[in-house]
């Protein structure tokens, strides 16, 4: 018979490997990204920006699931970079802009090596990685379904 309390031992969590996962994956990434001066949610912002060029707080919030007390203070940093440029929208003075700069999008090609070097690290061929990919944002989307 199953203890009652097996549902609490971490072997039994599903969360926590996916947690260990994350953490040791972007400690991986430190090297790198020191390299080009951005912490691990800079860089994703970054990313963000290099296939948008333009955008909101709101929109980049709901993109990258984080909210704007967080998205705040790094928007700043990477502006003191030299990285995003952020405008008041003349029409909505409560409306921020952000915009990728010539010199953020310069550091573009010197993250273009990251994602190879942290495949390598992971090591899964291109069918794992797919279906991982997938399984982690079915996940991703019936969490979020559950908050909403």
């Amino acid at each position: 018979m199953e203890n009652k309390y097996d549902c609490l031992k971490l072997e039994n969590q599903l969360c926590f490997p996916i947690y260990l996962c994350s953490k040791e994956i972007i400690r991986k990434y430190t090297p790198y990204l020191n390299e080009i001066n951005l912490t691990y949610t800079q860089y994703i912002v970054m990313m963000y920006f290099w296939e948008k060029k333009i955008s909101n707080v709101k929109e980049l919030g709901k993109a990258l699931l984080l909210d704007s007390s967080t998205l705040t203070p790094l928007l700043k940093k990477l502006e003191m970079k030299g990285f995003v440029k952020r405008v008041r929208n003349t029409n909505d003075e409560r409306n921020l802009e952000i915009t990728i700069t010539p010199y953020g999008e310069e550091l573009k090609e010197k993250a273009l090596s990251i994602p190879q070097k942290i495949g390598k690290c992971i090591n899964l061929n291109q069918e794992e990685a797919n279906t991982l990919y997938k399984l982690v944002y079915k996940v991703l989307i019936n969490v979020e379904k559950e908050i909403e």
